[in-house]
């Protein structure tokens, strides 16, 4: 293990930067992760850890949590509880990060099962509460618009409570096209939007159900109106009262509950 021990270190910079730049991240395609509960899910996730750095508390309080990082890890890091503070991007850092390497993420969406599209949603936490959502009820891949927030942002990251670890996601320029490939493919898509033509969430058949790739919009804007026209089904949520809409993430919540509640393999959870 090397020590570092001011913020002028190349390592402490490199950190420094990916924490701040989604633009930085891009381009090195790797992305900070920080605590014992994200750090170990990306081990036993088995995603490729690039470099972790201790603070000099943490090893001495967990010590038997060091030695499996110092054995998959490229670099080894330990330096002071100030300077880990000072890269940190909590308030109360725990004093373990790691840098990940981003892996291709592209995939084919297929028939018989659940996907979801994301066009320019830009609140890290929506993002990130959405992403743990699709991984809980068994969504099979994601595509997200690559004007949408960056799901690779500390804040989405920490949303996602590990979910970005195993969940396929396609980056994508024009959900439009996308929408248009799943058509071609005989993937029922399906438009959240209000419109003339749409139709409550539960009148969705179980034929419709069975290769589906549901679409999101902005919190503010909804959908283009290019995808919104392209996809076959315009569906919206049945609501009571005064309210408009609901938070993204919630409504993403509740319409993939519905698509999939009546599928054998999602699990009644009873802890």
């Amino acid at each position: 293990m090397k020590r570092v021990s001011g913020k002028d270190n190349p390592t402490v910079k490199h950190i420094t930067k990916l924490m701040k730049s989604s633009a930085y991240r891009r381009e090195q395609d790797s992305y900070i992760i920080e605590g014992i509960r994200l750090c170990t899910d990306a081990l036993d996730s088995h995603v490729k850890i690039q470099t972790v750095v201790f603070s000099e508390k943490f090893t001495e309080t967990h010590a038997k949590l060091i030695r499996p990082f110092v054995e998959v890890c490229e670099s080894t890091l330990i330096c002071s509880d100030k300077l880990f503070s000072q890269i940190s991007d909590t308030g109360t850092p725990q004093g373990i990060l790691c840098i990940i390497k981003r892996t291709g993420r592209k995939f084919s969406v297929e028939r018989n099962g659940i996907y979801l599209g994301l066009e320019h949603i830009q609140d890290p936490s929506n993002m990130g509460t959405i992403l743990r959502t699709a991984e809980a009820l068994g969504v099979k891949g994601i595509i997200v618009t690559k004007d949408s927030c960056d799901i690779f942002s500390p804040k989405v990251i920490r949303g996602t409570m590990g979910a970005i670890f195993r969940l396929p996601i396609y980056e994508c320029q024009n959900m439009a096209y996308e929408v248009q490939k799943m058509n071609k493919n005989q993937i029922t898509t399906i438009a959240t939007t209000l419109h003339q033509k749409s139709i409550p969430i539960t009148e969705i058949t179980e034929q419709q159900k069975q290769s589906c790739a549901v679409i999101i919009g902005n919190e503010g804007n909804g959908l283009t109106p290019q995808t919104i026209s392209e996809c076959q089904i315009k569906a919206v949520i049945p609501m009571q009262g005064k309210a408009e809409s609901f938070n993204a993430s919630v409504a993403t919540a509740i319409i993939l509950w519905e698509l999939c509640r009546t599928k054998e393999q999602l699990p009644l959870v009873t802890e």
